[in-house]
């Protein structure tokens, strides 16, 4: 029996490569030093597996920004913006994944959007009629020998060839991207060929929307390609993050010498895998979710595989993690301070690390060679699972009743919109098109080191006070002097989005080093719910209300949703999500009714993830959507019409739930939509969506700064399709990211785009 890893994180144990990355970005260091972080990083990564004993060890999971973009760049599907850029390899890399403005150069960004149902976010493949492919990038065979040149052969990842088209947009014309299936087909074959040729045994080829819901012709695609596709290396076709179903059939003909199976998502289809399961073909076996950083339960995994065992055997069964382990933290061994994760709470956890000792250990006690000390942690594995379930520190009874108590009326606002948005206007008397931003502004050097001394204990709680009360004070005088008339406190004292309210919530634990990659140099350290949710005390009124003090224009309270909250935590899972939900919800409830009772008119509960955790199966989206909906209602249903609720969301295709974001009934909703060009407003326009509308007019994900005269193109663009009356201006998401100066020039040009939309639209 083998054991066989998906993929490995690749930003290192203390984010070395977020640090290197962000460094050469700014000239810091040389791109030949960002080449050798990156080259540790792998080492490290190929060091470690090979040392525990993993016998299919991935290579080519390493990427410096995103591994969609790296395919882009090996199959030469490179947009014709970037032509100029083709002999300068690192520049055409980084403006593809965040635009570029040097000198006379000026080109956007590639659309970016989430993986499947995860917070990792890739870089859309961009698709034209005429599309061509080349060999271009040889990424994936230097890679491969480079850990060969180690003694280490790896198995090469690739994403595969048809969700590779499936993921990207087509651009410019009208056609369909699968029609490129024939053209995609050779350069693949060539990309195969040189991995085999170099010593390649095992590739990996990931069709993860062999998962999702498909089209007849998408299967038929499918059908020719691994018809035709072939190596001197064995093929496993991987597939994750959900269950083949009905794609199962489809899949039983590809001429392909391994399958991949997520049984931690999906365990109830091994049954339907192995009943016909061809002879001679290899079987990988998800037992460990590489989602989420529960340690194993080895009873479960152990009676899946020996289901498998007897139907495959063990000579071509591997035990595998569920996905690539870029979702979960590299190493619980770097909590070390002890103030973050409780004793008793870190015996339940296990980190990418720790995951890749659980599959040696599993292997081995399942083919029987199991020693004595094996099978002593196979009963502390049990000991540990017990425990968790009747621990004091999950289980609070009070939560429990509250949610008991919860009426169908705690979900509804007192009025419909309608009658709301009059009295809103009323209240606010705001020009039209008018202008906000997001929520949050940069985040500094100077921001982080204060926050960094605080919590070390190296300045005192007033000091730190007095140089946030500061902060926010620079920024409301300088948003009224650039004239945005809905203002934001700037968000100085949070580190993240949820980690903030995470920390003042009951039920949540926090890292030390818990970091995962949620786009290009961005990492998040996700909080870790383990228990019963509830709020102790309020979370943001004070800086909230002394924001507002200091300015008479509306200051929005910011708030995180419950959706949100729990898709970018790691959640407990001895309960449903949707349980978890609503208790995070009636959280959030109480925090926006004290926010209301201190004067604050107009309270942003952002949900940017609710697109995010919609289930990939057609059939099993009702019901999230539902609870998802409501949870979203329960926090925001307890004010008076007057507050105006906001809610945002990035980066998501809407048009499979623009149902439910109507429902969802906040006064005015903000999107991404500067990078697609107003295209996610069509989805809106034709839903005839009811309520206020700001399409973000201006990308926070590049450092380039966008004319006036381009985001009034993307306001005109937008009020072409949506009445005038119901637009914001806004930027696309939150200002965390970007240095002062790039802020403060798009702000200001954002805000003279209003003006000039005002004047046409006479106001």
């Amino acid at each position: 029996m083998k054991t066989n890893v998906l993929g490995y994180p690749r930003i290192g144990t203390y984010r070395e490569l977020k640090k290197s990355c962000e460094s050469y970005w700014i000239g810091k260091i040389s791109y030949d030093e960002l080449l050798q972080t990156g080259r540790n990083i792998r080492k490290a990564n190929w060091q470690l597996m090979s040392k525990l004993g993993i016998d299919l060890i991935p290579s080519n999971d390493f990427s410096y920004y995103d591994q969609v973009l790296d395919m882009t760049l090996a199959l030469g599907a490179i947009p014709q913006r970037y032509a100029d850029l083709q002999i300068d390899l690192p520049h055409l890399y980084f403006a593809m994944a965040r635009g570029m403005q040097s000198g006379n150069a000026d080109v956007i960004a590639m659309e970016m959007t989430k993986w499947f149902d995860t917070n990792y976010h890739y870089i859309v493949p961009e698709f034209v009629a005429d599309q061509q492919f080349k060999l271009f990038h040889h990424k994936a065979l230097s890679e491969f020998n480079e850990a060969k040149k180690m003694g280490i052969i790896t198995k090469p990842v690739l994403l595969g060839p048809v969700s590779y088209l499936l993921l990207g947009k087509e651009k410019k014309s009208k056609f369909d991207r699968l029609d490129l299936a024939d053209r995609l087909l050779p350069v693949y074959q060539q990309l195969l060929d040189e991995l085999a040729e170099a010593g390649a045994q095992w590739i990996q080829i990931d069709e993860p929307c062999l998962s999702v819901d498909l089209t007849e012709k998408a299967k038929c695609v499918y059908a020719r390609v691994y018809s035709q596709l072939h190596s001197k290396a064995k093929l496993m076709l991987t597939t994750y993050f959900g269950g083949l179903r009905d794609n199962l059939s489809l899949v039983s003909q590809f001429r392909v010498d391994g399958l991949h199976i997520d049984l931690a998502r999906c365990p109830e289809q091994l049954e339907a895998v192995l009943a016909n399961f061809p002879v001679g073909k290899y079987l990988s076996v998800g037992v460990v979710d590489g989602r989420n950083v529960w340690k194993n339960d080895f009873d479960v995994s152990l009676s899946l595989i020996d289901k498998a065992l007897q139907v495959v055997g063990s000579d071509h069964l591997m035990v595998s993690g569920s996905c690539s382990f870029l979702h979960v933290p590299c190493d619980l061994d770097a909590e070390t301070d002890g103030k973050h994760l409780g004793n008793e709470l870190k015996t339940w956890m296990a980190y990418a690390k720790q995951k890749v000792a659980e599959l040696i250990l599993i292997r081995r006690l399942a083919d029987g060679k199991g020693t004595d000390a094996d099978r002593n942690l196979l009963q502390i594995n049990r000991t540990c699972h017990n425990n968790r379930k009747t621990s004091p520190l999950i289980h609070n009874q009070k939560v429990k009743d509250r949610m008991a108590a919860v009426s169908e009326q705690d979900k509804h606002r007192k009025s419909p919109f309608k009658h709301r948005i009059e009295e809103q206007h009323r209240f606010l008397d705001l020009p039209l098109f008018p202008t906000t931003t997001i929520g949050s502004f940069p985040q500094t050097v100077e921001v982080r080191a204060m926050r960094s001394r605080f919590r070390k204990g190296e300045i005192s709680k007033a000091a730190y006070t007095d140089y946030l009360k500061k902060e926010i004070e620079k920024a409301v005088r300088w948003q009224e002097s650039v004239g945005l008339d809905v203002l934001v406190h700037g968000e100085f004292e949070r580190n993240d989005m949820v980690e903030y309210f995470g920390e003042k919530l009951n039920g949540f634990a926090f890292t030390q080093n818990g970091w995962v990659q949620s786009y290009g140099s961005r990492c998040v350290k996700p909080p870790v719910i383990f228990g019963d949710v509830s709020r102790p005390n309020s979370m943001t009124v004070d800086w909230t209300t002394y924001a507002q003090s200091l300015t008479s224009r509306p200051m929005k309270g910011m708030l995180t949703g419950p959706v949100t909250i729990l898709q970018w935590s790691f959640v407990r899972n001895d309960q449903p999500r949707s349980l978890t939900c609503q208790q995070i919800a009636l959280a959030i409830r109480d925090e926006v009714c004290d926010l209301e009772k201190a004067g604050i008119k107009v309270i942003q509960i952002d949900e940017p993830a609710i697109r995010e955790g919609l289930p990939l199966r057609q059939a099993d989206r009702a019901a999230y959507l539902t609870w998802a909906v409501q949870s979203f209602r329960l926090s925001t249903s307890g004010v008076r019409d007057s507050t105006q609720i906001h809610t945002h969301m990035c980066y998501s295709e809407f048009s499979d739930i623009i149902e439910s974001i109507a429902a969802m009934d906040a006064d005015v909703i903000t999107i991404e939509c500067s990078r697609s060009q107003m295209e996610l407003l069509d989805t809106f326009a034709k839903f005839k969506y009811p309520n206020e509308i700001g399409p973000g007019v201006y990308d926070i994900h590049s450092p380039r700064v966008p004319s006036v005269s381009e985001m009034v193109n993307l306001l005109h663009k937008a009020a072409f399709v949506v009445d005038y009356r119901q637009l914001w201006v806004n930027p696309d998401c939150g200002l965390k990211t970007r240095a002062w100066t790039e802020t403060q020039d798009s702000v200001k040009n954002m805000v003279q785009a209003a003006f000039v939309l005002r004047s046409e639209y006479g106001n």
